[in-house]
C-alpha cells in the first residue's frame, strides 16, 4: 500500500517529518529519495527538530554519515549520493542495529543493502514549492507509522 502526502511549503515537509517522528522506535529506517533539491534534507531537519536533536542538521553529502546523539534516540543520516552503489565497507547493517533511527537520501542507489523493513519515502518536484510525498511501507510497524502520521 502507498500513501500519499502533499507539501505546499518547507513548513508542510517539517510537519510531515515531525508526525512520522512521533510515531518513531529505535532501529527505524527511513529511506528518502527525489531530485536535489525535493526536500530530503529539509524532511530529516523537521525530524531532528522533533527528535530533540540539538546539533545543526546538514546534508552529510560529503561525510556519507552524520551521527546526532543529543536527541531522544540517536539519529543516522546518511548521504549515499557519491557512493555510486559501493556501500561495502560501510557497515550499514551495523547503524541498522544500534536503537537509533536512520535516514538514507538516495537510498535507490543502495537498494540491496537496505533492510526488509523500512519506510520508503519517495518526493516529487511538481512546482516551486509544491512536492508530493509517497509513502512505501516495508513491513507491519512502518504501515502503523502511516496511518498514524497521516
Amino acid at each position: 500500500m502507498e500513501y500519499k502526502f502533499t507539501s505546499y511549503s518547507e513548513e508542510d515537509t517539517i510537519e510531515l517529518a515531525q508526525n512520522i517522528e512521533s510515531e518513531k522506535f529505535p532501529n527505524m529506517v527511513i529511506c528518502l529519495d527525489g531530485d536535489l533539491g525535493s526536500g530530503k534534507t529539509v524532511f530529516t531537519k523537521g525530524f531532528a527538530k522533533s527528535l530533540e536533536v540539538e546539533e545543526d542538521v546538514t546534508s552529510p553529502s560529503f561525510t556519507i554519515i552524520k551521527e546526532y546523539t543529543s536527541g531522544e534516540l540517536p539519529l543516522y543520516h546518511m548521504d549515499v549520493y557519491r557512493l555510486n552503489g559501493d556501500v561495502v565497507d560501510l557497515g550499514l547493517e551495523e547503524y541498522y542495529k544500534k536503537g537509533g533511527i536512520c535516514i538514507i537520501e538516495w537510498s535507490e542507489s543502495i537498494k540491496d543493502y537496505l533492510p526488509e523493513h523500512r519506510l520508503d519515502i519517495r518526493i516529487k518536484v511538481v512546482g516551486e514549492e509544491k512536492r508530493i510525498f509517497t509513502l512505501i511501507p516495508h513491513g507491519k510497524k512502518y504501515e502503523e507509522v502511516c496511518e498514524q502520521a497521516l
